[in-house]
């Protein structure tokens, strides 16, 4: 509660409210619109003017690649016990695939409720402000997950064990609903000139260090007797989350909200209802962010189908699979923030579309010698994805996906359209599973679900405006102000 208090507060201490905004004049409405993203000359890194700024870039990257290690480290053990415990604890015995595909279908009830997280989260970042938004969805998350680990099975509780189970996987959905784009908001609107892909890509280096974490945190697990993984050691990982937790929320708590953004709140020129009036004034972008955010398919399938094909129908040992993760994703941490800088220097277009092409084609390479159990070629697949293609346009849209949006309507913007456009991506294990059934040969549909992923992808990065010489505060569209006659502004 005293983050609502804390933002109302600020907002009652607001100075009188300045002259509302100039509306913009038809031909400028049109020229914002049809030029916002095209490129002026290249700005030169101006970090070395404005120390103080680089200061708050930098605590603003920390803070979101702790808030990215949690939520993936979250995501990534429960995705590990979907495949290796839960459908043997949380349901009653049967047939094995069926469990497997109950399993998944749970792990997909989180993605369908960060739609609603990004609705609920991103009016309250465009309203009492960024970092006290991202302080209450780090603590839903990572109690969430400590809670799961506090579980009783199917054989102590019945029904109610996988129904308590759903419910909390319901908080997780919610709460990561708004993590990312909070994130990616805060950090690229507090970023220098020039490196505003930069310091947001360590948000997704954050999700690779929790990948890495939650899988270095599952190997000892994995080595145990079944008895004791399924009894007691799945629940380690879990509650390991607690570490983190406390890390990432001390940090968060002492971050500033960007100056773009303490600007229109001091001033009183946000928008009451920030969700309505992106639909009304950035439907494009919205879509386009939705399309885009379907690469995201690509690490759902390696992380969550690919170490169940590989361990339960191809046969490729746990401990092995776990590993390999373990190299794609520790690589991964230092090639984003690279490829992010590319983008700072080439622009957003090349590098996000050059990565999804190659995503769309070593996914066929990496399902091919999986089948074949051919080891030092999965690992070598795997890493070319995960460090490579896939890290290409993951390190990318932290920056870009943001910088389509006013700063009044960026958090909303952003966060619907990440969460609209990866719902999918929660649900693509459950339909490879059914697809591919138990034969090792049949890998096929599972590498054609994310081909086509990427195609989607492909087609919203086409159709999106280039932005990284765009200045900040001609980012976006205007929008209705109320105080300037329900005109469009700046």
């Amino acid at each position: 509660m005293w983050l609502l208090r804390n933002g109302a507060t600020r907002q009652a201490r607001r100075r009188t409210a300045r002259s509302p905004p100039r509306p913009l004049r038809p031909q400028e409405t049109r020229r914002s619109s049809a030029t916002a993203g095209v490129a002026p000359p290249a700005p030169q890194d101006s970090s070395s003017q404005h120390p103080e700024q680089l200061k708050r870039a930098k605590k603003a990257a920390l803070a979101a690649f702790l808030g990215g290690a949690l939520e993936y480290y979250d995501f990534f053990i429960y995705a590990t016990a979907a495949s290796l415990v839960f459908s043997h604890i949380f349901f009653p015995a049967g047939d094995p695939t069926i469990a497997l595909i109950q399993s998944f279908a749970i792990f997909g009830v989180g993605y369908v409720f960060r739609p609603l997280g990004a609705f609920v989260f991103g009016h309250l970042g465009d309203k009492i402000g960024r970092k006290n938004t991202l302080v209450i969805t780090l603590v839903l998350m990572g109690s969430a997950t400590f809670l799961i680990g506090m579980l009783p099975d199917y054989h102590s509780l019945g029904y109610w064990a996988p129904a308590l189970l759903v419910l909390l996987r319901v908080v997780q959905g919610l709460s990561a609903g708004g993590e990312t784009a909070g994130a990616s908001s805060l950090t690229m609107e507090g970023s220098p000139v020039g490196r505003r892909a930069f310091f947001p890509s360590f948000a997704m280096s954050g999700i690779s260090a929790g990948i890495v974490l939650a899988s270095l945190a599952f190997l000892p697990v994995a080595a145990m007797s079944e008895e004791a993984r399924l009894s007691w050691g799945w629940r380690i990982p879990f509650w390991l989350s607690l570490v983190v937790l406390v890390v990432a929320f001390l940090v968060r708590r002492s971050l500033e909200e960007p100056e773009v953004f303490e600007e229109k709140a001091e001033s009183d020129d946000l928008v009451k209802l920030p969700v309505l009036e992106m639909f009304r004034t950035h439907f494009a972008p919205f879509v386009q962010v939705t399309l885009m955010s379907f690469q995201a398919v690509t690490n759902t399938f390696m992380q969550a189908f690919g170490l169940a094909y590989a361990t339960q129908v191809v046969g490729i040992p746990t401990t092995t699979m776990l590993r390999v993760s373990i190299l794609g994703n520790a690589c991964a941490i230092a090639t984003q923030p690279l490829f992010a800088r590319f983008s700072d220097r080439f622009g957003r277009k090349p590098v996000f579309i050059t990565g999804v092409t190659g995503s769309a084609v070593l996914i066929f390479v990496y399902f091919s010698v999986l089948s074949t159990g051919n080891l030092p070629m999965v690992f070598l697949a795997s890493t070319l994805i995960t460090a490579g293609s896939y890290a290409m346009s993951n390190a990318v849209y932290p920056g870009w996906f943001p910088e389509l949006f006013n700063v009044r309507v960026r958090y909303s913007g952003m966060a619907i359209g990440l969460q609209v456009g990866i719902l999918c991506a929660g649900f693509t294990p459950t339909l490879g599973t059914a697809l591919v059934g138990g034969s090792p040969a049949n890998w096929g549909p599972a590498a054609w679900i994310v081909a086509g992923s990427s195609i989607v992808a492909i087609v919203g990065a086409l159709w999106a405006r280039e932005t990284y010489r765009t200045p900040l505060d001609r980012l976006g569209r205007g929008v209705h102000h109320p105080q300037a006659g329900d005109a469009v502004t700046r």
